[in-house]
């Protein structure tokens, strides 16, 4: 063969065990024979639709197997496959498509009221629909049977740019963090030699696969092997113990939220686990009493630390370590090099907070189109700039502190208060704004906007949500506004947002959804 990319992983495991079962979805189960047929009929579609080698598919949907076909199909061709996260607005789907130059794009009954309100859907070559396509969009079930299953052989190579993950920037533009096939191949034997993945594995796949962890921590290492992907459209606190107990669940990702929701369900106490090897954490740091809540049920629970840029793994804490370490981190993942630096480059010591840095083979090879942005993320050598705090123990364990960059993580999804901002002052009451992160008792964390307002306006809670709402993600919308008289700025007129957030921890307030 010569792709030597992801694309003819389908093929090379309907070779090896093409009646194991590969993907389940509510009642449906495609083995790994289904999807290598399924994702060369698709790929011969969009061949035959004008895509080829570095031509970017964009998908748009919860999780479900027509996400996994697509990028495999995308990359069967040499293609770059750009997941969309679904909870975005018209106008932030319409910048990805644009930025990403897509040329077709597959999404789902769910997505429809954002393709329909987009101004740019209309303009790609292809649009396939996964049920209830528009005139001139495709049905994805009826596209797809009428592809041939004929063998497809371009040539791919590991340098080659594979995805394209958009993630949000402090100049509240997404970037389009590239990652190749070999930062996604190194990214799986990382995983694996961290985590004992077995062929027999039955992976839940809960979160969402637009994420860098379900995708390239779950999936794709599960994929590799030969074991079951289980794969849930949504998050949903009973159906996850459901499909543990129909499926016998041996393994699966999620966020802090998802496990915390998962401890305080009244079935947590009585719920069979039994087939459960191990848990993994990822988003941000688990609070040690509530792994503590699942090691008392017998559970090895683990983490990491990572980024999309990073493909995502970075450090991960082993399940050995687990209960010695809790808490941290972990350390540099097997072929990855990891430090944590003094603002001169230099190594800090031990227990001295410093910014992470991160090399390897996993690591970006920059931004979609934004040479200025990739030159920022590098220092020589390239090392790769995180831009969080962490300190390293005497043991060499990452513990994260901070984050040098004012982003903040809600219910999983990271979100950048410049983005929010300008949003915000779009509102014709609004004369200045600030947004920081303050914690939720849900949520994580969620935004809290001070505004200044305009002379004789007025502004209410209620007035902002629902004017930022169809403008920016739910999820990014402030769940608390303060109007103050003014911001607190340094002499250079920046805002002082360590002011800010000394004031959200003196109220001690929780925003509510």
């Amino acid at each position: 063969m010569r792709n030597n990319g992801l694309g003819v992983w389908p093929a090379r495991r309907a070779l090896m065990s093409p009646r194991n079962t590969a993907l389940v979805f509510g009642e449906r189960r495609l083995s790994f024979a289904d999807v290598h047929e399924r994702t060369t009929r698709l790929s011969d579609r969009l061949r035959a639709a004008g895509v080829g080698h570095g031509d970017r598919v964009a998908y748009l949907g919860p999780n479900h197997p027509a996400f996994v076909e697509t990028m495999f199909a995308t990359h069967l061709l040499g293609g770059v496959f750009v997941p969309l996260n679904f909870r975005l607005a018209a106008p932030e789907i319409d910048y990805m498509l644009a930025h990403s130059g897509a040329s077709a794009l597959i999404y789902a009954p769910e997505c429809a009221p954002v393709v329909r309100a987009s101004r740019r859907v209309a303009e790609l070559d292809t649009v396939v629909a996964l049920t209830r396509p528009d005139p001139g969009e495709h049905d994805y079930e009826e596209w797809l049977a009428g592809g041939e299953a004929t063998p497809i052989d371009v040539p791919v190579t590991l340098d080659d740019v594979a995805t394209i993950l958009y993630t949000s920037g402090t100049t509240g533009r997404p970037k389009g963090a590239m990652l190749t096939h070999g930062n996604l191949v190194w990214n799986c034997y990382n995983l694996l030699i961290g985590v004992d993945v077995a062929g027999d594995e039955v992976t839940l796949v809960s979160a969402p696969l637009f994420h860098v962890a379900a995708l390239n921590q779950c999936l794709l290492p599960t994929f590799l092997k030969g074991g079951t992907s289980v794969i849930m459209p949504s998050w949903d606190t009973g159906g996850c113990f459901d499909l543990i107990a129909e499926h016998r669940v041996t393994w699966m990702f999620g966020v802090t939220t998802m496990y915390a929701e998962l401890a305080r369900s009244p079935r947590w106490a009585h719920a069979d686990l039994s087939s459960v090897r191990s848990l993994m954490a990822g988003g941000a740091a688990v609070p040690p009493a509530l792994i503590s809540t699942y090691q008392e049920r017998g559970l090895t629970f683990c983490q990491g630390y990572g980024l999309t840029e990073t493909a995502p793994g970075a450090t991960f804490l082993e399940a050995g370590q687990s209960r010695r370490k809790a808490g941290s981190a972990g350390v540099p993942v097997f072929f990855t090099d990891v430090r944590c630096v003094r603002t001169d480059l230099t190594d800090t010591a031990p227990g001295e907070p410093g910014e992470i840095i991160i090399q390897g083979p996993n690591v970006t090879p920059g931004y979609w189109h934004d040479p200025e942005g990739t030159a920022r993320a590098f220092s020589p050598g390239g090392w790769f700039h995180s831009g969080d705090i962490a300190y390293v123990d005497a043991d060499g364990h990452f513990h994260i502190v901070d984050r040098v960059k004012d982003m903040y993580i809600s219910g999983g999804e990271n979100v950048y208060p410049a983005e929010v901002e300008a949003a915000i002052f779009e509102h014709p009451a609004v004369a200045e704004v600030a947004v920081i992160g303050v914690p939720h008792e849900k949520w994580g964390e969620s935004g809290r906007a001070f505004v200044v307002t305009a002379p004789g306006a007025t502004l209410t809670l209620g007035d902002l949500r629902a004017f930022l709402d169809g403008r920016l993600a739910r999820y990014k919308i402030p769940t608390r506004l303060d109007l103050v008289a003014e911001l607190p700025r340094t002499g250079s007129s920046k805002v002082m947002k360590e002011r800010l957030r000394d004031l959200a921890r003196a109220d001690g307030h929780q925003g509510s959804r």
